[in-house]
């Protein structure tokens, strides 16, 4: 009989011990579960782009529908008007930010102790990016689909002939520290580039590269693109126009750049420059480097407006890579 009382304490001590386990193995799951659980706030798609006045809002407010509202519309002063709340400012903030502004003005203002809100923004005021600068077509372009900055370009028509490697992206979200992407001068090397997704809202500027004529008595007179901010010298800019004809007075070439009061003419003796006894100098965007013809021959310079006027009509027929 002790026997058997013994067995079945032992018994029950056992299945105690099973139980307590089991409880602390349920316990720690929940506990897990709770901590991985999505906040009410947090959305992995939710989009980061600032709220500004014009776009529609859904708000929810979870388990309470009279606070709710659908095509809120926020106002010029960046405010949206919720049942009972009120108005609340939510210009700056992106969804999850506006979602955390409510919750707190409602605990606030003594309307709700422990409230859940989500927040999504159904339509944006500006729908499309705006691209400005060298593109065959500026203008307004749809950004759904996550395109992406040579997405955007594409749609622009692509490049202008006059385009630079610079690109400023402005975004609503920090317009005041807009984003620089050089672009790359081929295709091939365009996964190496930077190519930021566009929203919308956001401007994009595609620079306009610097124009060097060469003009006169050269093998190919015309303006040459060179890149943002990169200065090239005499010589290299005669090298791309194929370099001078037999007749040409190097002695005499006029170096004309614009300055604010209009444009300076300086002299220059590119044969002393070609034999290593004077300097080389750097040109400038917009300078236009003239090399008249030797005395007696057809084309003679006609003077420094005869040349800008020149340069104004000349074709742009090669870029500095």
């Amino acid at each position: 009989m002790e026997r058997a009382t013994e067995h079945q304490m032992s018994r029950n001590r056992i299945a105690r011990a099973l139980g307590l386990f089991c409880a602390c193995v349920l316990s720690g799951l929940v506990l897990w579960g709770q901590a991985n659980a999505p906040q009410a706030n947090e959305t992995s798609e939710a989009p980061r782009i600032a709220i500004g006045p014009g776009d529609v809002l859904n708000i929810q407010v979870f388990d309470t529908p009279e606070l709710s509202i659908e095509a809120a519309r926020v106002s010029q002063g960046g405010q949206v008007t919720m049942p009972v709340l009120g108005i609340v400012d939510v210009a700056g903030l992106n969804a999850i930010e506006a979602a955390q502004r409510i919750e707190a003005e409602l605990r606030k203002r003594g309307i709700m102790v422990d409230p859940h809100v989500t927040v999504s923004v159904v339509e944006y005021s500006t729908q499309g990016a705006t691209l400005l600068g060298e593109v065959r077509s500026p203008g307004v372009y749809p950004t759904f689909g996550g395109r992406r900055l040579l997405d955007m370009i594409a749609l622009a028509g692509g490049l202008a002939p006059s385009a630079g490697k610079i690109v400023t992206i402005a975004h609503r979200s920090d317009p005041r520290h807009p984003e620089t992407v050089l672009l790359v001068p081929n295709a091939q090397s365009l996964g190496a580039q930077s190519n930021p997704i566009i929203l919308p809202g956001d401007t994009i500027v595609v620079g306009r590269a610097g124009i060097v004529y060469v003009l006169g008595a050269v093998t190919r007179p015309g303006g040459y693109l060179i890149d943002n901010n990169e200065h090239i010298s005499l010589m290299q800019a005669l090298t791309l126009a194929g370099g001078w004809d037999k007749a040409a007075a190097l002695s005499k070439s006029r170096l004309i750049r614009k300055v604010p009061e209009g444009h300076k003419e300086l002299i220059l003796d590119l044969k002393r420059v070609l034999n290593g006894k004077q300097s080389d100098v750097s040109v400038l965007d917009g300078d236009i480097l003239y090399v008249p013809m030797s005395l007696g021959k057809t084309i003679e310079y006609e003077g420094m407006q005869a040349a800008v006027s020149a340069a104004q009509s000349a074709v742009v027929v090669g870029t500095i890579q």
